[in-house]
């Protein structure tokens, strides 16, 4: 089993203590500047919120940019295995001619 190391991470003006895989700490580091970059944009656009909203903006955000990424990765996928059908069939035609 691989050995969890500490980090100590701030989203949103408040410090979180985790343990992670050392293989996923830059990961996390990203992710957590991600975040923080958002509530910051956020900050910005919507002035007279409080921190609550900020995360809450950000969560519903990164959920459905995951969301978006997965859908078009899926049709992605499906076009080309299309393409690869379609593919398959000109070869078979040009076989018999």
């Amino acid at each position: 089993m691989e050995q969890l190391i500490a980090a100590t991470v701030v989203i949103g003006d408040r410090s979180y203590r985790i343990k992670v895989a050392p293989a996923d700490e830059e990961v996390v580091r990203k992710t957590v500047k991600t975040i923080n970059d958002k509530i910051i944009e956020f900050k910005t656009q919507f002035a007279g919120k409080d921190m609550q909203d900020y995360i809450a903006m950000v969560l519903l955000w990164f959920a459905t940019d995951q969301i978006n990424r997965m859908k078009t990765g899926m049709e992605e996928e499906n076009l080309a295995g299309q393409l690869n059908v379609i593919e398959q069939l000109l070869d078979n035609r040009m076989k018999i001619n």
